[in-house]
């Protein structure tokens, strides 16, 4: 392993103008999350019905949401970032 260099680096997954980025903070049940989104609010988010049998969404996982227009305190699940693509974007700054 090299350090210094940036080898390792990944391309991640941006988010896009209507995205933000958002940690899972508590499991509701029926496909729904509590998120705190990096723009500082609590939403509920829903695991899209693409991602249910697919993707594992657990607390303290990074994810990106799609606030909603008519609702702004619940949201959609975009992605998911896997544990190393988290720690990668804290380095970088993107993530308090």
């Amino acid at each position: 392993m090299s350090n210094g260099d940036g080898g390792g680096r990944n391309d991640l997954r941006m988010p896009d103008d209507d995205e933000v980025f958002a940690e899972v903070v508590e499991m509701l049940g029926a496909n729904r999350v509590k998120v705190r989104c990096a723009d500082g609010n609590e939403r509920t988010a829903r695991i899209p019905g693409r991602m249910q049998k697919r993707v594992w969404i657990r607390e303290d996982d990074i994810v990106l949401v799609e606030p909603w227009d008519w609702q702004d305190e619940k949201a959609d699940i975009s992605w998911r970032y896997e544990k190393s693509e988290a720690e990668q974007l804290r380095e970088e700054g993107h993530l308090q």
